[in-house]
């Protein structure tokens, strides 16, 4: 895996169902996949590329991440080309991390990334963003609930 990826504010975003409907609406692109416009080009495409993901920052908290698949070069409606990053459709779950206001993206080291959680399930119930990060700072991490056996299983 990468020592690269990026970090983005999803910005009017409530929560990662909010994140999902999205991108599954107007932030799809023609091929499917889900996409974030942005001005500027990573000018470190290449590590990036080699296994990087946009870590979101939902409500001044990072609560999961996509795997970033590639760059597009795209026409705003300025006529200006912009950077699409296309993203796997999946998004992991990770282990909530508070994040202050910021413009744009950052790189984010892989050693400063938090860690995975597993993938998000929409039938899942999420938490609000401020009781995740008050749950992680005193250990308790917010998963998943163990599967049930059934009869005979």
């Amino acid at each position: 895996m990468t020592g690269l990826h990026l970090i983005k504010l999803s910005v009017g975003t409530e929560d990662v169902a909010d994140l999902a409907r999205w991108q599954a609406g107007p932030g799809q692109g023609p091929d499917g996949l889900p996409r974030h416009v942005t001005r500027m080009w990573p000018k470190r495409e290449t590590e990036l590329l080699d296994g990087g993901s946009i870590y979101w920052a939902i409500k001044g908290v990072v609560l999961c991440r996509q795997r970033i698949v590639r760059l597009d070069e795209v026409q705003g409606g300025d006529g200006i080309p912009r950077c699409a990053l296309v993203l796997d459709p999946a998004l992991v779950r990770v282990t909530p991390m508070p994040r202050r206001p910021f413009q744009g993206w950052r790189y984010l080291p892989a050693a400063e990334a938090p860690r995975d959680l597993g993938q998000w399930d929409a039938a899942e119930e999420e938490l609000p963003p401020k009781l995740s990060i008050a749950l992680a700072e005193f250990g308790v991490v917010w998963g998943p609930a163990p599967k049930r056996r059934t009869a005979g299983g």
